[in-house]
């Protein structure tokens, strides 16, 4: 006989409650093996492949894609005894429904009748249906408008499919509306009355064929021709307007999860569900700002001895197959003023109320992702030279652009940068990254005026901010470690002395 094992959503994270499914690699009728990866799903922190632990031959696939599986529910159903008695049909091209084995299993079709169960008569909508059904009284609590008396309710289902091909059809409730009666009397205008739009809008028959294929409503449009009728151009004219903005269109190409969205029928909004990445940084943001008191130090930094070193490395012949850009310098100015005050390398651990101060530091660095903001870290950077922290840089970001972004790679963060100067900002006051009790952020690097040597010259120019945890730092700390940060970028070879 076969045998059914349906597989659960495991935790693919630490603590993770749900994730929506972004891609099945199999389909009902497919043969899968042992560690075949059949599904690729979205966590709140990365995308997560997930094999079979089972051979066999999928029956059902149970969550449709797109939608979010909460951990622990059945996602997919696979037969792992294809080789026994021949399974039932599988419901092919359909997703949640699979076959239908109501006349082979308990509590199938032969028990509904023998309990008494009132059979499914199929019918033609608007036909009506036998006596058996015309006496029956409305549900009591029923809430919502009473059909009139001259309505007439029809049971009807679905035209009847193949059993491999559709499951069974559910019987719907069909309202056919009688003709009501005017009640009451439009007075007749006289010359002296304003012109009063008709309530329905006036339009020739071609004209009302194309609203309906364009989906527009022709009351909603006012009509420019003759007598106020609706003509094609003000048709058209009003289509136009209710196309979706060039924004949503825009957004959506560098931005998938805008694809889960749906506009509006005016095309001015489009709405989209929060969830996965968004909906977990949306939660730890609002966490950490109503949690831990952020306090934010700013500096003006002249770099310019820093962009010619950088200007250097990238003309090095040990530095070929690294990008070396300002911000490896920042990310290396900033572990070397943690290295000189290590207490601000902590985190507040509220439920033992224990500030546990670090000896290690993985530097987290904020990456701008397609599925919204990651900050995955790299471990124990503090040990890591010039060469192998732009290796790492290199590697974090582009797997976080990927989608790949392992939830190892995203925990114990204890420190971080975020480059705010890419998007042409000068700075900002960043919010602390959970459990962190420092943030840098390196803003856009400029020429501007700066008085060096006594003389108004053009230099160029970059502006810091670090906010941090003002229960483990307070100002002094936090004021040292941002003047250490400045003091390396404005000089590398102090970073020599200090590193």
């Amino acid at each position: 006989m076969p045998t059914y094992q349906q597989f659960l959503l495991p935790d693919a994270g630490e603590g993770l409650t749900e994730a929506e499914i972004v891609e099945w690699r199999v389909g009902p009728g497919d043969p899968v093996a042992v560690n075949q990866v059949i599904v690729e799903i979205e966590t709140a922190k990365s995308l997560v492949e997930l094999p079979s632990p089972w051979a066999g031959v999928v029956t059902r696939l149970l969550v449709p894609l797109g939608a979010t599986a909460e951990v622990g529910a059945p996602i997919i159903e696979i037969d792992v005894d294809p080789g026994g008695t021949p399974a039932p049909a599988v419901a092919l091209g359909h997703l949640v429904s699979g076959p239908d084995r109501s006349s082979a299993e308990p509590g199938g079709a032969d028990e509904l009748a023998a309990a008494g169960a009132e059979p499914r008569t199929a019918v033609l909508v608007g036909y009506g249906v036998g006596e058996q059904g015309a006496g029956r009284r409305p549900r009591r609590g029923a809430t919502g408008p009473a059909v009139p008396a001259a309505t007439t309710l029809v049971r009807s289902t679905a035209p009847a499919a193949p059993a491999a091909l559709a499951p069974a059809a559910s019987a719907a409730l069909v309202v056919a509306p009688a003709a009501v009666a005017p009640t009451s009397t439009v007075p007749t205008e006289s010359a002296d009355t304003p012109a009063r739009r008709p309530p329905h809008a006036l339009a020739k028959p071609p004209v009302r064929k194309l609203a309906r294929d364009l989906g527009i409503d022709l009351d909603a449009i006012a009509g420019t021709g003759p007598g106020g009728i609706v003509t094609r151009e003000d048709l058209l004219a009003h289509g136009t307007k209710a196309e979706p903005r060039t924004l949503a269109t825009y957004a959506a190409d560098d931005r998938p999860w805008l694809a889960s969205g749906a506009v509006t029928g005016d095309g001015r909004q489009t709405r989209v569900p929060v969830k996965s990445v968004r909906k977990r940084t949306a939660e730890a943001m609002v966490a950490s700002a109503f949690t831990a008191p952020h306090v934010t130090v700013f500096h003006t930094v002249d770099v310019t001895r820093t962009m010619r070193l950088v200007a250097q490395l990238r003309e090095d012949r040990e530095f070929a197959d690294v990008r070396v850009t300002p911000l490896l310098i920042a990310a290396k100015a900033l572990l070397i003023a943690v290295n000189r005050h290590p207490e601000i390398n902590a985190s507040w651990d509220d439920e033992a109320q224990e500030i546990v101060y670090k000896h290690y530091v993985n530097l987290g660095i904020a990456a701008a992702t397609p599925r919204g903001l990651l900050v995955p870290n790299i471990k124990d950077a503090h040990r890591l030279g010039l060469h192998e922290l732009a290796q790492a840089i290199a590697e974090l970001t582009a797997t976080a652009r990927s989608g790949k972004t392992s939830p190892a790679d995203l925990s114990d963060g204890t420190i971080t940068v975020t480059n705010v100067g890419v998007f042409g900002i000068d700075t900002g006051t960043p919010i602390l990254n959970p459990g962190e009790a420092a943030i840098l952020a390196f803003g856009s690097v400029r020429e501007q005026p700066w008085v060096h040597k006594g003389k108004v010259k053009v230099r160029q120019v970059t502006q810091l901010a670090l906010s941090f945890d003002h229960r483990l730092v307070d100002g002094a700390l936090g004021s040292r470690v941002l003047a250490d940060v400045a003091a390396v970028l404005g000089d590398p070879s102090r970073g020599l002395v200090w590193g």
